[in-house]
């Protein structure tokens, strides 16, 4: 009888682990899909207004891991906001985080980073079904934010 007992747990301790193998699997897809899917094209919008006024938008992505966005100032190459969304390592969902940084001016090093979770208010069953306008004014956003206390800052 004890060894029907042990003999169960090791085969439910093996299955655990091939869930929790799914599940990663799965986040990082999703991580993709919604990089490809959603983020892409809000980038590519915003960048195309952005560019009407000067400013140029670069990015970068490593698949599975993270999706970055760099702002330059207008009529500029100088970075002035970054913008990355990462899934964490081993995540089981998208519950993504969000790191911001920038510089107050042309000469200024980047600073003032920023970490926190990526929309808090969506749930990570819901990351998928955003709109492309809803990332666009995260981004913006995050971007006043960051502009606006670089500005204020008596330093």
């Amino acid at each position: 009888m004890k060894e029907e007992i042990w003999q169960g747990m090791v085969q439910r301790y093996f299955e655990d682990l091939r869930i929790i193998e799914r599940s990663q699997e799965d986040a990082r897809e999703h991580f993709d899909q919604f990089c490809e899917f959603i983020i892409e094209p809000a980038v590519e919008a915003l960048a195309g207004e952005l560019k009407l006024r000067g400013i140029k938008i670069k990015t970068s992505r490593e698949k599975y891991k993270f999706f970055h966005l760099q702002i330059s100032f207008a009529q500029s190459k100088v970075d002035n906001f970054h913008y990355e969304i990462s899934l964490p390592r081993n995540s089981l969902d998208l519950r993504l985080i969000l790191k911001t940084s920038g510089r107050k001016d042309k000469r200024s090093p980047v600073g003032g980073e920023k970490e926190e979770s990526f929309m808090p208010e969506v749930r990570p069953a819901e990351v998928l079904k955003l709109g492309k306008e809803e990332v666009i004014m995260d981004i913006i956003n995050k971007l006043k934010e960051f502009n606006y206390a670089a500005r204020t800052s008596p330093d």
